[in-house]
């Protein structure tokens, strides 16, 4: 299963998606599309990608204990759902007006729709375990919550893009050494014995 740096790794997935799908039009330059939170004071940037939230899927049946050779154990992965917000950074220095702004959040939107899912093996390459693909979807938030997010940051609520990218499954650690087999018993039981 994936290890720690997946929640990252799907980050990265996205940004390189519209890094490549993006640019030179609508964004001029892939510099312009960067993993962020509006409240940086970086102004450098068009397009952010901000991880909001991340919460335990539980809506996923987790896997039972996976085993590791033959004497050993290891505690199942557990499922998480990753919240972003695509925005557009009102502090660039582009001169964007609303529909340049509309324009982008279109094409934003189109992308992603388009690549919608990523297999964990694809973002880490060692992988060997067949894992269900990462599935990105529009998160069902009300406009409220939405601009609960923004008001968390301080930031006014400015339209933006939010999306939920799951079962993002984060391996255990723990390996347990189970007791080996020393000392087998074996009986037989004729068919008809009990009838007598």
């Amino acid at each position: 299963m994936a290890d720690y740096p997946i929640i990252s790794d799907v980050s990265n997935y996205i940004v390189k998606t519209l890094r490549e799908k993006m640019c030179p039009e609508p964004i001029p330059s892939p510099n312009n599309i960067e993993i962020s939170s509006p409240a940086s004071q970086d102004v450098d940037y068009i397009v952010g990608l901000y991880l909001y939230d991340i919460k335990e899927d539980v809506e996923v049946t987790q896997p039972q204990v996976i085993q590791k050779g033959r004497v050993q154990i290891q505690k199942p992965p557990r499922p998480y759902a990753l919240y972003y917000m695509v925005f557009i950074n009102g502090g660039s220095q582009m001169g964007l007006k609303d529909p340049d702004i509309q324009k982008i959040i279109g094409r934003i939107a189109q992308i992603v729709n388009d690549n919608s899912s990523v297999y964990p093996h694809q973002l880490q390459k060692w992988l060997d375990t067949q894992e269900p693909p990462i599935v990105l979807s529009q998160a069902k938030i009300s406009l409220e919550e939405k601009v609960r997010v923004w008001q968390a940051i301080s930031k006014p609520y400015q339209i933006s893009l939010f999306y939920k990218a799951a079962p993002v499954f984060l391996s255990s650690e723990v390996v347990i050494d189970t007791p080996r087999v020393t000392e087998a018993e074996f009986g037989i039981h004729l068919a008809g014995e009990d009838a007598q």
